[in-house]
């Protein structure tokens, strides 16, 4: 398990998140109701430049409301610099969580965006470290530089593959192919800076089948990764359920801790489980299994 925390100890656990535009006050006065960890107010490409300075006026209050249900409320926000700056103050004076950077193009970028972080922090009263960083990889320059972004600050809190942009970028159509090799990259980036894997083998744009689109959120759980985005709230059930471990996995997972406990304390390294040969690994993977559901269920 991730020890994802906020400077105030409060540990950061997503299974699902929701794009919501920051300009829209209907979409922003549902998002409350639609049972994700966390709302995505986006400052970035739904909506049109001349409406960004309104939608930042909006934060403070869309913040509010989009957390009344107890979702983390997060804000991606634009790459270029004169447009960041007003985004990342609108953010953390309004109250984010964390910020969605965009277009991040190697670990200096992100450090001078954590850098402002601070000052605004700062200015806002809230505690130093208080708000977390998700650097967003959508170019083949950065793509390159995913380990050392990962590891850029001790803000972030989790990492993706903007899988839309990077198609383009690199000059692929965007699909479950195509992208399994590059989310799988990040991912694995983000695994070793113990942060979140963010994302699902396949494209954002994919959310009509359902069917589908639950294989794909359950076969990128089989490759490591912990939770995602999407853009319509049809997504967040299926988000939810397939990134929560389920009652048969917990329970398979209890069994293996306890009798590895067991084995330990005879002096015994390896034993069998349902047939199973339970090791070292085995074990480790199976705590992390029950820690990550006890830290579910403690969202409520």
């Amino acid at each position: 398990m991730n020890e994802n925390k906020t400077a105030a100890g409060t540990e950061i656990v997503w299974r699902s998140l929701l794009y919501v535009p920051a300009n829209n006050e209907k979409f922003i006065a549902k998002a409350h109701t639609r049972e994700a960890d966390a709302i995505i107010l986006d400052l970035e490409d739904s909506v049109p430049e001349q409406e960004r300075g309104r939608a930042r006026e909006m934060l403070a209050d869309s913040i509010r409301s989009v957390t009344q249900s107890g979702a983390d409320a997060t804000v991606r926000i634009n790459r270029p610099l004169r447009h960041m700056v007003k985004d990342v103050e609108a953010a953390v004076k309004g109250g984010a969580k964390a910020l969605f950077v965009t277009k991040v193009d190697g670990a200096g970028h992100l450090k001078l965006v954590a850098e402002l972080v601070g000052e605004v922090e700062k200015e806002a009263g809230r505690p130093a470290g208080d708000v977390r960083l998700v650097p967003m990889i959508e170019t083949a320059d950065a793509y390159f530089r995913a380990h050392a972004v990962a590891r850029a600050t001790s803000r972030n809190v989790g990492m993706n593959l903007g899988g839309e942009d990077f198609a383009m970028d690199v000059g692929m159509v965007p699909d479950t192919d195509t992208l399994m090799v590059p989310k799988q990259t990040i991912m694995i980036a983000a695994r070793a800076a113990n942060i979140m894997p963010m994302g699902f083998i396949g494209t954002v744009a994919d959310f009509r089948d359902t069917d589908a689109f639950r294989e794909n959120v359950r076969r990128s759980r089989k490759f490591g990764f912990e939770a995602a985005s999407v853009i319509h709230p049809s997504g967040i059930p299926v988000l939810n359920e397939e990134f929560t471990p389920a009652d048969d996995e917990v329970d398979y997972a209890r069994r293996v801790v306890n009798a590895y406990a067991d084995a330990e304390k005879a002096g015994l390294g390896a034993i069998t489980v349902d047939g199973k040969m339970i090791d070292v690994p085995v074990a480790i993977r199976a705590k992390r299994v029950l820690a990550r559901y006890d830290a579910i269920k403690a969202r409520g």
